[in-house]
């Protein structure tokens, strides 16, 4: 049986925010970077970054959460294929997965710690 396709963007769009949604149901850390990226972006208004600052710190934001989405994704997959059993290659897959999590959001706390180095210098030469 072939898969029914989306008939349209605005269903392909539903189903994109369903699986935000879901994850955001489901996943504890997609919460909290979820939060931790609103705080950012806060701040980012409150001390008024400049332009290119704030599109690198959404920029960050949204690649933590892009990365975790997938991560979620994965870790699904690899469930609903393993059956519940433990395999060494959905370890591999999920901790490789996980890993790109870790590095997304590596790079987001050097952006974050970046932009709070200029705001932090331009207060203190202002």
């Amino acid at each position: 049986m072939k898969p029914r396709k989306s008939r349209n963007f605005f269903e392909s769009l539903g189903y994109a925010f369903t699986g935000i949604r879901a994850a955001a149901a489901r996943e504890r850390n997609f919460r909290i970077q979820i939060i931790m990226g609103v705080l950012a972006i806060i701040c980012c208004i409150i001390f008024q970054v400049e332009a290119l600052l704030f599109v690198l710190v959404a920029f960050a934001i949204f690649f933590v959460l892009a990365m975790e989405l997938i991560n979620t994704a994965i870790e699904a997959v690899i469930d609903l294929s393993a059956g519940g059993k433990k395999h060494p290659l959905a370890k591999i897959a999920k901790d490789a997965a996980a890993g790109a999590v870790l590095m997304a959001a590596a790079f987001a706390v050097i952006v974050g710690f970046a932009v709070a180095a200029k705001v932090i210098g331009d207060f203190i030469n202002a």
